[in-house]
Parts: structure tokens; sequence; C-alpha cells
């Protein structure tokens, strides 16, 4: 799921379509590399996102546009 601006670019999003890699500070064989993840800002290369549910992901991801679009709220 992504949140785009006018001009086409991904604001951020919440992916499992491809690994993200470590820093270049862990370079040891027999890593993990997490699938599913997240984009906080256009040019993000991801960070790792614990999936729990559909639930919970539409939660984090409607969260995450709020914050991304200045529109943090209680509830």
């Amino acid at each position: 799921m992504t949140l785009h601006d006018r001009y086409g670019t991904r604001v951020l999003g919440f992916d499992n379509a491809h690994a993200i890699k470590p820093p270049k500070k862990f370079k040891y064989a027999g890593r993990v590399l997490a699938n599913d993840h997240q984009h906080r800002q256009a040019h993000d290369k991801g960070r790792p996102y614990e999936y729990v549910n559909a639930h919970q992901l539409l939660q984090d991801f409607f969260a995450a546009v709020d914050h991304a679009l200045g529109k943090e709220h209680d509830q």
C-alpha cells in the first residue's frame, strides 16, 4: 500500500515485494533479510515492519498517512 503525491512520487508505503538490504556494516553470511517493510519517505530504502494481520496493517498504514499529512490527532 502506498501514498503518492499529486506528481506520482511515493510519499510512504508498506510492502513486501522485495527484501530490504541491511546497512553495509552488517556484512555477514547467513543473514535473513526482511521482506515486510515500510518506506517512510520518498527515497527511504525501507525499514522492517512486523506484519501481524491485515487489520493491524490497515491501522498502521492510515496512522502513517495521517502522520505524513501532518494530521496526527488523539484517538
